[in-house]
């Protein structure tokens, strides 16, 4: 390689600079997006002693370089850890990437008007459902805690199961690909636990949780109020009516404008 330059004993070469610059701006980006946040004093603090680690290797200082590499090796599964719903949020972004779709099977208008349906019929009776509407990513793991079906997506089934005496009623059923996939299923709470002025109950925190960890849509209805809701995103719309329901399940079925990284980090802070 063509030596730039020596300092001491260390020569520096044009693709040591091009590659100094690479890790710069990265640093400098994931910077900028944690800045503000309490990542951001641990990113800060892990960058210090990636940065006398890599010092003391230079001056060959060994037993420093050993200790620090025990620490930082430490500290960047502590980061994952502590972020993981973070993480795991930003990765659930990335895989809605619209170039997914072209791979992916889509529900069709028909499943959406079944749901609304039998949604609205559900209302009516005051009778608590919790539907989860699967877009791109599987939660087979929590389609496992409950009792597999399988079966075609209809609106008699639908609402026999959330039939009060009906013993797969507790839970929440998952679909995908028109198809009722399981029943009576658990599902993890969103540590949110109102909504405005309004206590969230169980089932609301379930399908608010289950749509901040996955890329799904969740359908609940109020069996105290028999009002119907939509959490997306990690975020929960409430009252409903029968139209707004079909229009928001046709909608987000319908393949988007696909979005570069800019637009992926860019809905990631807004959620965060």
């Amino acid at each position: 390689m063509f030596d730039l330059f020596k300092v001491g004993f260390i020569t520096v070469t044009f693709v040591d600079i091009v590659d100094i610059g690479i890790v710069a701006f990265i640093v400098y980006k994931l910077y900028t997006l944690l800045k503000g946040t309490i990542a951001a004093q641990i990113f800060v603090g892990l960058m210090i002693v990636l940065v006398l680690s890599f010092v003391s290797q230079a001056i060959n200082l060994r037993a420093l370089s050993w200790l620090l590499k025990l620490v930082t090796d430490i500290w960047v599964i502590a980061f994952l850890i502590l972020f993981q719903p973070e993480i795991r949020r930003l990765l659930v972004i990335v895989a809605k990437n619209p170039l997914l779709n072209l791979f992916v099977k889509q529900e069709s208008p028909e499943a959406a008007s079944i749901i609304t349906d039998a949604a609205f019929e559900l209302s009516q009776h005051q009778h608590g459902a919790l539907i989860i509407i699967i877009r791109l990513t599987g939660i087979r793991g929590y389609a496992e805690t409950g009792e597999i079906i399988n079966a075609k997506l209809t609106k008699p089934l639908l609402t026999s199961i959330f039939f009060p005496r009906s013993p797969l009623h507790d839970g929440a059923v998952i679909i995908k690909n028109n198809t009722i996939e399981a029943a009576r299923c658990t599902l993890p709470l969103s540590t949110l636990t109102t909504e405005g002025d309004e206590v969230l109950g169980m089932r609301h925190r379930a399908g608010l949780g289950i749509s901040e960890q996955a890329d799904v849509i969740s359908v609940i209805v109020s069996e105290e109020t028999g009002a119907i809701s939509v959490a997306e995103d990690g975020k929960l719309t409430r009252g409903l009516s029968k139209e707004d329901l079909r229009q928001r399940l046709v909608k987000a079925f319908k393949p988007q404008p696909v979005k570069g990284w800019r637009n992926i980090i860019e809905q990631y802070l807004k959620q965060s």
